[in-house]
């Protein structure tokens, strides 16, 4: 993150802050922005609890299953730190360095600290794959798009599969020796090489280690993700039924609160701007504002977004604020 990438940042926040400001006016209700009750906010706040708390024992399980000693508090660090690296960086790519620092500052080996990762998207993916296929039974013919969800999650899935295998192979062919015709067109001079073939050693390693993992762990962890996944999109169903009590509370209802968000959280990864630059505000209008009721539109959009982002940021400061920028510092010419 150099001075020109925390511009940008704060260029991002500013359009999105700015993007907020038109639509919440747009939509500004005609008796004023309703004040949702304090049971509403505690509902809110116990949901992204249980959320956190769910994705650091999906870490912590995950490591042990493989033999790994992680400390639930080192799992909850990594957790926020990525969440707060993930919120200021261009498509979110601040988030794996930030996780991989505090996991290298609790002492976690090199290829331990690989396999750590690459089982959190692992088990992320098919935690979606699964939540997703049973939605789309749900909510089958309800009028929420499905079936682009599950092109999404299908996208998603690609993905990780397919920088595992990439990175398999590679760990196979290119693990020693000098940097291959392409790394050189690519600027990975020798320096640099040889920190990525530390990258495929350890990740070799990290496949071996996988083949021994307990299983009855491995399966508590993956349960830790689904209810994860389940937390996260909790979150606008609840503000919207309890902030409304005369909404209809019904599966036509409920489908394009759970679905909706469900891809912003997903396909937002692919949008480059830190925190969205708008697109998630904007999405959220153009999907949602005819499914909420529009004397409480605002306040779900704002109150979605400050629980679902905006908190995260400011937990996540406050619990690895110091690892995330460390993880981001630009850095030195002889590194």
């Amino acid at each position: 993150m150099s001075w020109k990438r925390w511009l940008v940042t704060l260029l991002s926040f500013g359009l999105m802050l700015g993007i907020s400001a038109w639509v919440v006016a747009r939509h500004w209700p005609a008796n004023g922005m309703p004040w949702l009750a304090w049971p509403v906010h505690l509902a809110a706040l116990a949901t992204v609890t249980a959320e956190i708390a769910t994705r650091a024992f999906k870490i912590q399980a995950s490591a042990r299953a493989c033999r790994i000693p992680l400390s639930f508090g080192t799992a909850l660090r990594v957790c926020l730190a990525g969440d707060l690296a993930a919120a200021i960086t261009p498509a979110r790519s601040g988030a794996e360095p930030a996780r991989f620092l505090v996991l290298a500052e609790s002492g976690t080996g090199a290829a331990q600290r690989v396999l750590v990762l690459f089982l959190e998207l692992f088990l992320e993916m098919w935690s979606l794959v699964l939540v997703c296929s049973v939605l789309a039974v749900l909510f089958a013919g309800r009028g929420a798009s499905t079936g682009g969800l599950l092109a999404l999650v299908g996208g998603y899935s690609t993905v990780v599969l397919g920088a595992g295998a990439a990175g398999w192979f590679l760990s196979r062919r290119n693990a020693n020796g000098p940097p291959p015709a392409w790394a050189r067109a690519l600027g990975l001079a020798a320096p640099r090489w040889r920190a990525v073939q530390r990258t495929l050693r350890s990740l070799r390693g990290a496949v071996t280690s996988l083949r021994r993992a307990k299983v009855g762990l491995m399966l508590l962890a993956f349960g830790g993700s689904v209810l994860h996944v389940l937390f996260k999109v909790a979150t606008l169903p609840i503000l919207v039924f309890l902030g409304d009590p005369a909404f209809p509370r019904t599966m036509d209802t409920l489908a394009p609160l759970v679905l909706w968000p469900l891809a912003l959280f997903y396909g937002g990864v692919v949008v480059p701007a830190p925190g969205g630059g708008g697109f998630i505000e904007g999405a959220f209008a153009a999907t949602l504002s005819t499914a909420i009721p529009a004397g409480i539109f605002v306040a779900a959009l704002l109150w979605w977004r400050f629980y679902t982002f905006y908190l995260y940021i400011l937990i996540g400061g406050l619990a690895a604020g110091d690892a995330a920028l460390r993880a981001l510092r630009p850095a030195s010419p002889s590194s």
